[in-house]
């Protein structure tokens, strides 16, 4: 049964690929792109300057004001204004997940050879 609201009693979701706009219609989701960081600096250069609010900069440059957001408080952490990690330690720690699950994948691997080869020498 559909609610007023849209959404479904059963509780499903709307799906991924399609999202509503202004009055209801159903509009494709816009690919995700990817930003340099020199662009993204230059934005978070205009949102710091004051004379343009993050909603102008964003829909000036046609980007989510969270987008925006994100990447100014990145900036802070970069620059030492905040105490998370930084843009460098955060590409090390997923490298370092990505070697740490690789690195687990072949001693899976190796301990199955090792029980096959244990039961063909018996």
């Amino acid at each position: 049964m559909i609610r007023f609201d849209g959404h479904s009693r059963s509780g499903a979701l709307p799906r991924e690929d399609v999202h509503h706009g202004e009055h209801g219609e159903k509009k494709p989701r816009r690919p995700r792109r990817s930003f340099t960081p020199e662009f993204k600096a230059e934005i978070v250069g205009l949102c710091r300057r004051g004379d343009r609010s993050v909603g102008q900069v964003a829909k000036n440059f046609e980007l989510t004001e969270t987008a925006v957001r994100d990447w100014a408080k990145q900036a802070e952490v970069d620059a030492g204004q905040r105490n998370e990690l930084t843009s460098s330690e955060r590409e090390e720690l997923a490298a370092l997940r990505r070697e740490n699950r690789r690195l687990r994948e072949d001693v899976d691997v190796l301990k199955r050879a090792t029980a096959f080869f244990a039961k063909e020498t018996r």
